[in-house]
């Protein structure tokens, strides 16, 4: 089976067309629908009835522009902007080749040649945040880090399912794995009962910003009782465990993360 790659104009035109030849619309309507002469619409008319929807689509698709610079002459201004602007910036570089060596480049063709060689960094790329580690804790027991993976554990043998992982923060122990459908309140209590039943209660849990562990719009779920906590929060409030910062992004936990990572490749 052939895929087309068609325009949105160019699906809009071939549904015109289509009416046309149905008998359902005129070549002067067709033309007026879509805003193009009614000569030029009985050519696609014609490109239509002979090569159906691919006569619509443009011959240019998929080749490089009439008026694209050839490699020799993109190589020669990207050697210049080595040799003689290094730390200049696209528009800059730009104006300097005008000026200086009469090469005509947009701006734009610039910095695109400039970022594929690595002699500039969009400014997203040069924005992005260094995720400072966060030390371990010093003793067993302080800290206990909290995760759940969804994943095919079992392969095609069953369904795919949840683990659930406690892992002390010191040595990096595994105080509790868990089985479960998904990763719920119910499940995590579970295991958190598990847990504090074997190994005691730590004095801290550090946790990913699920809904489980963390309020969405604290705002509006805060109260006089609750101070806007989950239903798990609650839980380990009454047992004095103190919350620690959440991480801003998922799979920031230091060992939780890697764990998953390695139990999956050893599931099978």
């Amino acid at each position: 089976m052939t895929v087309l790659r068609m325009s949105k104009r160019e699906l809009d035109r071939a549904e015109t067309l289509h009416r046309v030849c149905d008998r359902r619309l005129s070549v002067t309507d067709a033309a007026e629908a879509m805003n193009v002469t009614r000569r030029h619409a009985s050519r696609l008319l014609g490109a239509y009835r002979r090569h159906g929807t691919s006569g619509l689509m443009s011959k240019r698709r998929g080749k490089p522009s009439n008026r694209r610079h050839t490699d020799a002459f993109r190589d020669y201004v990207i050697e210049l902007i080595r040799r003689h602007y290094p730390d200049f910036g696209p528009t800059l570089a730009s104006e300097k080749l005008a000026e200086r060596h009469a090469v005509t480049v947009s701006k734009e063709t610039v910095r695109q040649w400039m970022n594929e060689a690595g002699l500039w960094q969009s400014r997203a790329e040069r924005r992005k945040r260094v995720q400072q580690p966060r030390q371990r804790r010093a003793r067993f027991g302080e800290l206990v880090q909290i995760d759940g993976s969804l994943h095919w554990w079992f392969e095609d043998r069953g369904p795919k399912c949840a683990l659930i992982v406690f892992i002390d923060d010191a040595t990096g122990a595994i105080l509790h794995l868990r089985f479960c459908p998904s990763e719920s309140t119910f499940d995590c209590l579970q295991a958190a009962e598990a847990s504090i039943g074997r190994f005691g209660k730590p004095l801290a849990s550090y946790s990913d910003r699920h809904s489980i562990f963390r309020t969405v719009k604290v705002a509006e779920k805060t109260d006089g009782e609750h101070n806007g906590m989950t239903q798990f929060g609650r839980a380990l409030n009454e047992l004095d465990v103190a919350p620690e910062v959440f991480p801003l992004i998922a799979g920031l936990c230091s060992c939780c993360g890697p764990l998953g990572a390695l139990l999956q490749t050893r599931s099978g």
